[in-house]
């Protein structure tokens, strides 16, 4: 997997909503109960079980939101002993969950520093772009519907499933989806791991391009990684989704500068 950078497509306007997306979701993270320790490999089993029933709460969950219905049981956050020792107590619901409202509190909550860094890092460079071309208000709808749709979409085809869906990667699916629709030939420096991170500044078509290819053969083989919190096949839909909403806004988008200089900011230099 090819690591994006930095995008060779200067925005005329500051990506307000593209920042507060971000800071959104890194407070979301942070506000997970023991988060900070589960990452850190420290938390105890009574901060598991809290998460667990944060999760279970308010993540996307494919069978409540397909049958609109909660189950008997979920985590209630307590820790008890059972016949196979201690673990994470099962009960009634004690809370009012709305399933379509959880698609949208889901996309905001990530099971790892590493998920949530990676998908921000996506969002940070891509986003700023489709921001400038739909306008503020315009961006955080169509980010929305993205989400939407892949969560939608994932639940449709895995509507048995009782395992949380957490992450804004079908949301930012959906901006890549719409950056390869609008600039397809707009230069991007990555990093490739080989043996060391190579240097490259290759058209947003190759990059994307292939990150599609690999959530699509990832989707077909197997739909959650063991973690339960990748779902390849939502970020596929939410993909397709944002091209096909900026498919109509081709036309009119102004062409990407000249691959002759790299920009950073205002500033341009030389390429390698």
């Amino acid at each position: 997997m090819v690591i994006p950078v930095h995008d060779v497509n200067p925005a005329r306007r500051t990506p307000w909503v593209t920042y507060a997306l971000i800071v959104a979701n890194v407070v979301a993270f942070l506000s997970m109960p023991g988060i900070a320790d589960s990452v850190a490999g420290g938390s105890t089993l009574a901060e598991l079980c809290r998460l667990e029933a944060f999760t279970e709460k308010y993540a996307l969950v494919p069978r409540e939101l397909i049958h609109d219905r909660l189950p008997p049981l979920v985590p209630t956050g307590e820790v008890g002993l059972g016949m196979r020792g201690p673990g994470c107590v099962l009960g009634p619901p004690t809370y009012d969950k709305s399933p379509v409202l959880s698609v949208l509190t889901s996309m905001f909550l990530h099971g790892s520093w590493l998920h949530l860094l990676g998908n921000l890092l996506f969002l940070f460079i891509f986003g700023n772009n489709i921001e400038d071309r739909m306008g503020h208000v315009g961006f955080l709808l169509f980010y929305v519907v993205c989400g939407y749709a892949a969560g939608y979409g994932f639940a449709l085809l895995n509507s048995s499933s009782t395992t949380p869906l957490i992450g804004a990667s079908g949301a930012i699916a959906g901006v890549l989806g719409a950056y390869l629709m609008l600039y397809p030939r707009v230069r991007v420096w990555v990093l490739v791991p080989f043996l060391i991170f190579l240097p490259l500044r290759l058209p947003a078509w190759v990059v994307l391009g292939f990150w599609f290819v690999l959530q699509a053969l990832y989707s077909a083989g197997e739909a959650v990684t063991e973690a339960g919190t990748v779902a390849y096949t939502a970020h596929v839909i939410g993909f397709v989704t944002g091209m096909l909403i900026a498919w109509p806004l081709k036309p009119g988008t102004p062409p990407p500068p000249e691959p002759g200089g790299v920009l950073f900011g205002r500033r341009a230099r030389r390429p390698w």
